[in-house]
């Protein structure tokens, strides 16, 4: 079982930046594969960032350059670096550990772009 809280979204202007964290309770966070996905209003949730168990990385295309996921084991932490943000960066963020079919979630945190 994992547990899974984010924090740090907010309130940003286009243009400016934010860094999401995505603090996991329970043992072995190292062993699963993490996710950040977002969800705005009226639209499916979309996956955004992933970085596996071994540091490999991906991005959607809409974030690539923009984005960085990272993660720090000791601290059973996963962040998302986000620069040079856009209105349609607009959403609710979700954290997400996966691994052999099992899948968790956060609660999600509020990013809204706007000036």
């Amino acid at each position: 079982q994992v547990q899974l809280v984010e924090s740090g979204g907010g309130l940003v202007q286009p243009g400016g930046s934010l860094r999401l964290s995505c603090a996991a309770s329970g043992s072995m966070f190292s062993i699963y594969h993490m996710s950040w996905y977002r969800q705005a209003p009226g639209k499916e949730r979309e996956l955004v960032a992933t970085i596996t168990t071994s540091s490999g990385t991906y991005y959607a295309d809409s974030v690539k350059g923009r984005f960085t996921i990272s993660r720090d084991n000791a601290k059973n932490t996963v962040y998302l670096q986000m620069n040079s943000l856009k209105p349609e960066d607009t959403a609710v963020y979700y954290c997400n550990a996966a691994r052999h079919g099992f899948t968790y979630w956060g609660h999600g945190t509020q990013v809204t772009v706007s000036s």
